[in-house]
């Protein structure tokens, strides 16, 4: 990306949270905030961060379900350092009992706050009924039951099974050259552990019937999620799957926001998604309402869902849908951040790299049947989940208006 003034560098390793066992839930997303408190070269958090931000950089990480990824982004002239930082956090990190043990308060304080917000903890709720006594069924951060068996040792363990050579992809996005990164990485990172890592369990079958369950709280919006499994990354129709969410639910000129939040005036929010992973997926609709507006917000919702699944798009809707899709790709992929990782998510969790003119050229094939093929084969041909933050009561008349047929 010559034309570009910043520098991205993006160490990603093939591991997260459905790698873990019960009781080691959380482990992965542990590891990942330890890994700021210091390493060899930089023995405390503050060094950390300063020999990032300190040359006007910025440097952040994530964990998923199934990848944790380190990053900086740096100016152009400052890759070296870059990753010299990010190399000496995952290879030589400290683990500091102490700091392990004041981190574990952190991240619970993090579930607690999640756990208080009703707009996130009904998605937690949701994945549990999706994924029942399944590593994906629990909070990337874990439990709160479960974190004081994650302990300096234990982590350490972690690291030597998945932070290996074989687990890692590499990913450097800016005004660099193949030649000028390798020179870059190769003083740091020849000293990476070999093997393959672990693998993980794969998804188990939904149950069939319709699941709903209300978590009762005197909250004034009923936040609720309403969805079930969809295919995954590797799935021939995941470009159609993703304009079927589109036309559904992406925007402000998607049928749910028109329709529940525009026409009826039913809600604030309202919003849907297609989630991907390597054997399954998610699919479905959020919205927040008024207690005693829940049932019609339902019911407009499954109106919604029977429209996708029974009715092809409109030419006019689709391309729509098509040249959202298009150019959110296309203005998201300015950024050398993105650009990397993108570019090292699909190297990480696929083997292959599918450039940006070959995703929306993929776009460009997908029809209005395959959109209501995706839509019916997604909503209508598996069980429906519910879950409900709320002060709601009567869970049978929730789980009557998500029946099918």
């Amino acid at each position: 990306m010559p034309a570009r003034q910043s520098v991205s560098v993006a160490l990603m390793f093939a591991v997260g949270s459905r790698y873990e066992s019960p009781e080691l839930a959380g482990i992965s997303h542990f590891v990942e905030h330890m890994l700021f408190k210091g390493s060899d070269r930089y023995p405390g958090s503050k060094e950390v961060a300063e020999a990032i931000e300190g040359i006007g950089g910025e440097l952040n990480a994530a964990t998923d379900k199934e990848a944790t990824m380190y990053w900086a982004r740096v100016p152009g002239d400052r890759l070296n350092e870059a990753v010299a930082v990010l190399s000496d956090m995952v290879l030589h990190p400290l683990m500091d009992e102490e700091e392990v043990d004041k981190e574990r308060e952190v991240i619970i304080e993090e579930l607690r706050m999640y756990r208080d917000s009703p707009g996130d903890h009904v998605h937690t709720i949701f994945e549990e009924m999706m994924w029942p006594d399944h590593p994906l069924g629990v909070d990337i951060a874990g439990t709160e039951e479960n974190l004081p068996a994650v302990n300096g040792t234990r982590m350490r363990e972690h690291l030597a099974t998945h932070y290996t050579a074989q687990n890692l992809v590499v990913v450097i996005a800016g005004n660099v050259d193949h030649p000028e990164a390798l020179e870059a990485t190769a003083p740091y990172l020849g000293d990476f552990r070999g093997g393959a890592g672990a693998k993980y369990p794969p998804a188990q079958s939904l149950a069939g019937g319709v699941n709903v369950q209300v978590i009762a709280r005197p909250t004034e919006q009923v936040n609720l999620v309403l969805g079930t499994r969809c295919i995954d990354y590797f799935h021939p129709d995941r470009y159609a799957i993703d304009m079927m969410n589109t036309v559904l639910g992406e925007g402000m000129s998607s049928r749910l926001f028109l329709e529940v939040r525009e026409r009826r005036g039913l809600c604030y929010d309202v919003h849907s998604w297609a989630g991907k992973m390597a054997d399954t997926g998610s699919a479905g609709v959020y919205i927040g309402t008024d207690p005693g507006r829940t049932e019609e917000a339902v019911k407009a919702v499954m109106e919604e869902l029977r429209r996708m699944a029974g009715e092809p798009v409109g030419s006019t809707e689709l391309e729509k849908a098509r040249a959202y899709l298009k150019g959110r790709m296309v203005l998201r992929l300015e950024s050398t951040g993105a650009v990397s990782t993108w570019l090292g998510g699909q190297e990480l969790l696929t083997n292959r790299i599918i450039l940006m003119e070959e995703t929306l050229a993929a776009l460009d094939r997908v029809t209005a049947e395959d959109v209501m093929r995706l839509a019916h084969e997604t909503y209508a041909s598996q069980p429906l989940q519910l879950a409900a933050i709320g002060p709601l009561k009567n869970e049978d008349r929730l789980a009557g208006l998500i029946t099918w047929s």
